[in-house]
């Protein structure tokens, strides 16, 4: 499954290092075994101190861990070359491929499809297939529509 709103942090210059220390404690606890993905989103955002308390928390936490196959993913934009955190976890990146427009459509149409019976808002959607997610995008962002 994707990850749900506890499992993602969005962040900004204004994240905090309270933040960022518990989905770290979240992703490396003995509870984290249910199977589901932390992820840090934009972490090249971060500020020093704050990319430093990641770095500190991470391994810290990761030999006190007795998780082996925890699921810990950092998005960074691979253009940004200044970044604490992008330095700090050198090792550990993997270059994703970039995929079409078209691509991505068909896996997303093929893997997320709405249980048949169970769909009251994918329904909404005029499409022949029904899907769990859809992306809505405006031009008036924070509009309502």
């Amino acid at each position: 499954p994707l990850p749900t709103y506890d499992e993602v942090l969005v962040c900004t210059p204004d994240t905090k290092e309270e933040e960022v220390e518990l989905i770290v404690r979240r992703a490396l606890s003995s509870d984290s075994q249910n199977q589901k993905i932390y992820c840090l989103l934009g972490a090249e955002k971060l500020v020093y101190k704050v990319s430093k308390q990641l770095e500190s928390h991470f391994f810290r936490l990761l030999q006190s861990s007795t998780v082996p196959d925890y699921r810990f993913i950092i998005f960074c934009n691979a253009k940004v070359h200044n970044s604490y955190v992008i330095t700090a976890f050198d090792t550990y990146k993997v270059a994703i491929p970039c995929y079409s427009k078209t691509e991505i459509q068909a896996y997303l149409s093929t893997h997320l499809k709405v249980p048949c019976g169970t769909a009251p808002v994918a329904q909404a959607f005029e499409e022949p297939y029904q899907q769990n997610v859809k992306f809505v995008f405006s031009n008036r962002a924070g509009m309502g529509r």
